[in-house]
């Protein structure tokens, strides 16, 4: 993560960014498959999410699910706490070993695959007993790694315009991992290969923005086979590790998109999206999100504190044929932090609300159909998938009645974003056979009508 964003706390410890490598495999710059949009369930049990794959996630036509971190960590209550490692054991607050096997297997009989949060850059700040009983000290964990296998710069990060600093020193006071080193690498690679042979698909890699390019092909050459990729990489303006770098790993994490959206919507201007991929990663390398745990917290991007403004955010960036989607769902918090909640209140749910779950089918549907029918004024817009789908998105205050241009064939089209297909009374909408339909959108509302959704 960049510094600004740190601030003086441990919440810093999620972020980082993302990584590039020339790999001996092809790189995966998109989700592979039909499915290619991610729920990621932050800090939800690992037994919940097979759950959820199974009740809600597989039935919406979601294509993978990210979970956080599945090792050992340091104890506590915070959220943070899942990304300082101690062991790589599964043997934290979210389940042990059989659970995430449990979850990857209900998972992938409900058609989504599974992306592990791989925190593989650095272990903790301090000394203590890990959730699975591990004793540790700072640069020194039984049987996973001793003093030698971490950098010698052992003070935090002091200026991101310099690579050395930012891929040597250490994020936040944690112990930064030697990843130039063979063993180091090896360790590293054997951790990744065991959640590949429980069935994970592939990964989220936290931090890698502090680690060489050339250390991470390593690790990723050292694996029997590595799987889809995605690199978390915050950009920075004028510093020295660029988003860029890291697409031939797989995909990176795009957190410009999020901030553009969200000065789109807050400032009474979403027209202005029509442009939302300049200045940006390529389409095809781009993991998109309106938020995630971090920036929801530092208030870089809109978050479910937004109400129907959020909401409004998914649906575009659902519908819109820019980057891999990456459908956020988190819980509720005032602290910021606050670990996650330990019943079943409390959570967001984010991704199982209609108008997140139609669009999810909508995309499915529309699938690489190309953008038309742009139309946008004041705080509304519109745009279609060719003759595949169409959106409406009203982010005002009032009322917006209009006959709109689509792409559309003729006929009477489901309402996606308020109601199933199938269930449909009352939020059905007539396209004439000249395209054109007349829509009436309350205040803050969304229209999304598809192929596949014709009453």
């Amino acid at each position: 993560m960049r510094k600004r964003l740190l601030g003086g706390s441990l919440a810093g410890v999620l972020a980082a960014c993302g990584l590039f490598a020339v790999a001996p495999w092809q790189s995966q710059a998109t989700p592979p498959g039909e499915k290619t949009v991610t729920a990621t369930l932050f800090e939800w049990p690992y037994e919940s999410v097979g759950k959820e794959c199974t009740d809600s996630l597989g039935p919406a036509g979601y294509g993978y699910v990210e979970v956080s971190p599945a090792s050992e960590h340091i104890a506590g209550d915070q959220w943070w706490t899942s990304y300082q490692p101690v062991s790589y054991k599964i043997a934290g607050r979210l389940g042990d070993a059989d659970a995430f096997k449990n979850m990857v297997s209900a998972c992938h009989e409900a058609g989504v695959k599974v992306i592990a949060d791989a925190v593989v850059n650095h272990m903790s700040s301090g000394s203590g007993t890990g959730t699975g009983g591990t004793q540790y000290t700072k640069y020194g964990y039984p049987d996973t790694y001793g003093d030698a296998d971490f950098h010698t710069c052992r003070k935090d990060i002091a200026d991101y315009a310099s690579r050395d600093d930012v891929q040597n020193c250490e994020l936040v006071g944690l112990a930064d991992l030697d990843t130039g080193s063979d063993s180091v690498r090896s360790t590293i690679a054997g951790y990744l290969d065991s959640l590949r042979e429980m069935g994970v698909d592939g990964f989220r890699i936290d931090a890698a923005k502090h680690m060489a390019a050339a250390d991470m092909e390593a690790i990723k050459g050292k694996m029997a086979d590595p799987g889809f990729w995605v690199s978390e990489v915050i950009y920075g303006g004028g510093e020295a590790v660029q988003p860029e770098e890291y697409t031939g790993l797989g995909d990176v994490d795009e957190f410009r998109y999020g901030g553009h959206l969200k000065s789109a919507f807050q400032s009474g201007d979403p027209g202005q999206l029509q442009n939302v991929a300049d200045g940006k990663l390529e389409s095809g390398k781009a993991r998109t999100f309106v938020d995630n745990w971090d920036t929801e917290r530092n208030g870089s991007t809109l978050s479910y504190k937004d109400g129907d403004t959020y909401t409004l955010a998914n649906v575009f960036m659902l519908a819109h044929p820019y980057g891999s989607p990456n459908v956020f769902s988190g819980y509720e918090w005032s602290d910021k932090d606050a670990g996650p909640p330990s019943g079943g209140e409390g959570w967001t749910n984010t991704h199982e609300k209609q108008a997140v779950t139609g669009l999810v089918g909508f995309r499915n549907v529309v699938g690489d159909a190309e953008l038309t029918d742009w139309w946008s004024e004041g705080s509304a817009l519109a745009f279609g998938r060719g003759d595949k789908g169409f959106v409406a998105l009203n982010a005002g205050d009032g009322e917006l009645s209009r006959t709109f241009a689509t792409s559309l064939p003729g006929g009477t089209y489901c309402n996606v974003a308020a109601a199933a297909p199938g269930d449909c009374a009352g939020n059905t909408v007539e396209v004439g056979d000249d395209g054109k339909a007349e829509v009436t959108l309350p205040a803050k509302g969304a229209l999304a009508l598809h192929a596949d959704a014709k009453e």
